[in-house]
């Protein structure tokens, strides 16, 4: 039999006949092989190795990229299949749909495997050949695997990372003009990928066609994109690769696997902070800029309304009219009412304008996202100047000392709406009085009487007749 097995391969078989000689001659074995027997074996050999042997790792792919391989003290997760020499099955990590998760090097695997993991990239696949004084010896594991095997393990490593790791960013595009930069207590809108190290696709902003919106540095994300999202510019683009105990922990979450790296591919849309006022740039103002606009004054202007990252909103020059507003009328957000202050005519400005003076978190829906920070590009092409505060109508000159009987042309002592507003609009279009620009004519005037109407009877008297100056005052108020 010695000389017989020389030379066999794993599983091999070969049919053997023994002469007694070479067997157990003349005395053969009591009760079981009669003396000068010729024996025959049929034998299939299913494994063999030798005391010198050593672990033998055959890589069968590589991945063209491979900034990082496994050392010691590295956490790794990866998928094997788990084979005898001849074949044979004995696990699969594939089969229960579940990464094997360990340490490498210190001791919580077979010595064979600690030694064939190291060096692996993510990504890489390689069969690595334990011999069974590097496995699990002589008594074998007690349960699958019998004393003195081989192992054939046939691994993909998913994941590797190190305890001591932080955050990874590598960016990808960032934007010549960068004005600022992000920090903590800042408020980000940004689009997303997220994947594993391997990339398997978790998640994506994208996905959803929303912005993932978030204050940084103040644990409302997950340490690293915490961490990660620091220091970036508008329209920036960067990679973050973030350790599983700066992302989700042994435990995962949803999609994402215990003990695994992230990696997010980030664009950054826009960012402000709460404490942002708006911000004027004037690119052009004409000559003559000594008349500035002012609350209450009567404006038409073009604009442009963009987001920072540029896409475009709104625009008065595409719909081929004005928009017109009364200056703190509140006909506007109030960053616009702001930015709108101390114009003058001809004059070009770009005013940005934060969320919390625009238009909240809720945005428009369909056309304005939620908690975007906005962009007009405005000129002023008209200004009508307003009334004093708390006017709608005022005198040009001198009033007349007999006012109620000029109104009431058919001397009856009464004055009727139809009379008023008749006396009123002649006094503006005759330049003596002026009515406060932007608002509805008529509508100032009926109210106008209805102040006067002070007993409500639709008619106003000598008695209840009164200019502003001759209202009584109500200091407390």
């Amino acid at each position: 039999m010695d000389q017989a097995l020389v030379g066999m391969c794993v599983n091999e078989r070969r049919f053997v006949k023994i002469p007694p000689k070479l067997a157990y001659g003349n005395d053969g074995v009591s009760g079981v092989i009669p003396p000068d027997s010729v024996l025959h074996f049929d034998v299939l050999l299913m494994d063999i190795w030798n005391s010198e042997d050593q672990v033998q790792i055959h890589t069968y792919f590589k991945p063209p990229s491979c900034p990082r391989t496994i050392q010691v003290s590295d956490f790794v997760r990866y998928h094997y299949n788990g084979t005898f020499l001849d074949g044979t099955l004995f696990d699969s990590s594939h089969n229960r749909m579940k990464t094997y998760d360990t340490y490498v090097g210190i001791g919580w695997l077979i010595p064979g495997m600690d030694k064939g993991l190291l060096g692996m990239c993510v990504g890489e696949k390689r069969i690595i050949t334990i011999p069974p004084f590097l496995a699990y010896g002589e008594d074998g594991d007690g349960k699958d695997i019998p004393g003195q095997a081989s192992l054939v393990f046939d691994v993909a490593l998913l994941d590797l990372h190190n305890p001591k790791d932080g955050i990874s960013i590598e960016n990808k595009v960032v934007p010549e003009n960068c004005e600022r930069r992000s920090q903590s207590g800042d408020f980000l809108r940004y689009h997303y990928n997220g994947t594993l190290l391997d990339g398997t696709f978790f998640d994506s902003s994208y996905s959803r066609n929303r912005t993932f919106d978030t204050y940084i540095g103040q644990g409302y994300v997950i340490p690293g994109i915490d961490e990660g999202l620091l220091g970036v510019c508008i329209g920036e683009k960067r990679r973050i690769v973030v350790p599983p105990h700066l992302g989700y922990g042994e435990e995962g979450r949803g999609n994402i696997p215990g003990s695994a790296v992230l990696v997010f591919d980030i664009h950054v849309i826009d960012f402000h902070n709460p404490s942002d006022s708006i911000s004027i740039t004037s690119h052009y103002k004409p000559p003559d800029c000594s008349v500035l606009s002012k609350k209450g004054d009567y404006l038409k202007y073009h604009y442009n309304a963009s987001l920072l990252d540029g896409t475009l909103l709104d625009s008065t020059w595409n719909l081929g009219k004005t928009y017109n507003i009364v200056l703190g009328s509140g006909q506007v957000v109030l960053g616009m009412d702001m930015g709108l202050r101390e114009m003058c005519v001809g004059e070009k400005r770009t005013v940005i304008i934060p969320p919390h003076l625009g238009y909240g978190e809720a945005g428009v829906d369909g056309e304005v996202p939620g908690s975007a920070v906005l962009v007009f590009d405005i000129e002023l092409l008209e200004l009508v100047a307003g009334l004093p505060e708390g006017y709608m109508f005022v005198w040009n000159g001198e009033v007349s000392a007999n006012l109620f009987e000029e109104i009431d042309k058919d001397g009856d002592g009464e004055v009727l709406l139809e009379e008023f507003s008749e006396y009123i609009h002649a006094q503006v279009a005759s330049g003596k009085g002026k009515l406060a620009p932007g608002f509805d004519a008529e509508m100032i005037v009926k109210n106008m009487f209805t102040n006067q109407d002070r007993n409500g009877d639709g008619k106003v008297t000598a008695e209840e007749f009164k200019l502003k100056d001759q209202e009584t005052k109500h200091d407390e108020l």
